[in-house]
């Protein structure tokens, strides 16, 4: 299968290429940069230069290929709202893509946007919240208006997908506790985040792609939840940083735009995944990859 991968030079993209690589697929993988563009080709992708602002470029990498992983992502927090319904309006030009055709179209969530109580975790067929209660929700919400036109698009949700280097949204609590000289959580810390290994996601991604299952939502989840106090404990010691406890009020000033989710439990299962996808998660867990964490990185 030929796949158009969108953010491939990515932290989850370039994992994804060389695990659909591996398995003998071709991709085809979209890149903004010259310089990324060699470590592109060099896995062994052909490389499409280009953006996700332009929807020629979109269309025309779609038109090429038997598949569509969509990746790409503007991570800038600050426009987060504008970025969300830009991610709209790329699914639904892949999408435009696509129709007539029975090719696969796999678009990119989070668990977060699921519509549960505080430690209840969230399932692939349970309640979600629409995106004006969280932007991220218009992804789904392009994805379910493909399918009702007879597009064959279905959903990744990601937790907190991590390796030595990166964390997701950690990756940017490290940056907060740096900058106030502390590791601190919410209340009693028990808000809590599901995980997963880098290597688990982008052979999550493969599998779904394969499948093609029209309508399917996936959990990318190897741990149901992580509480955002052993996750600031662990840095404590890896920052020689102190950790403590703070009000709920002192939430914002803390942690920024980061404040949504530091206290938004967003636990998770994946059963209903593993089962249907035959996918066992097997690497390293999130709290021993932080105990490594590469301090350079970051």
């Amino acid at each position: 299968m030929q796949v158009f991968v969108t953010g491939a030079t990515g932290f989850i993209g370039s994992a994804v290429v060389k695990e659909l690589i591996a398995a003998g697929h071709g991709v085809l993988g979209l890149c903004r940069s010259q310089e990324k563009a060699a470590d592109l080709a060099a896995a062994g992708a052909e490389v499409l230069l280009g953006s996700i602002e332009d929807a020629d470029i979109l269309t025309q990498g779609a038109a090429r290929s038997d598949g569509v992983i969509h990746l790409a992502f503007n991570h800038d927090f600050s426009k987060f709202a504008a970025n969300c319904e830009d991610d709209r309006r790329v699914i639904a030009t892949l999408g435009a893509a696509l129709a007539g055709s029975k090719r696969p179209l796999l678009v990119t969530s989070g668990t977060a946007i699921a519509n549960t109580a505080p430690g209840q975790p969230a399932t692939e067929d349970g309640a979600t919240v629409g995106s004006q209660t969280n932007p991220r929700a218009a992804s789904e919400e392009a994805a379910a208006a493909l399918a009702a036109d007879g597009i064959n698009v279905s959903v990744v949700r990601l937790p907190q997908v991590h390796d030595t280097r990166r964390q997701g949204l950690i990756t940017y609590v490290i940056d907060v506790y740096r900058d106030k000289g502390a590791c601190t959580y919410i209340g009693d810390g028990s808000v809590s985040w599901p995980a997963a290994h880098i290597s688990d996601v982008a052979r999550l991604y493969r599998l779904a792609l394969e499948r093609a299952e029209p309508g399917a939502k996936y959990h990318a989840v190897a741990e149901t939840g992580v509480s955002f106090r052993d996750i600031a404990e662990t840095l404590g010691r890896r920052l020689d940083l102190p950790t403590r406890s703070i009000a709920a009020e002192d939430a914002a000033a803390t942690f920024g735009w980061l404040a949504m989710f530091a206290a938004h439990d967003m636990t998770a299962s994946s059963t209903q995944t593993r089962k249907q996808l035959g996918w066992e998660p097997g690497g390293p867990r999130m709290l021993d990859d932080l105990k490594q964490l590469q301090l350079d990185a970051h």
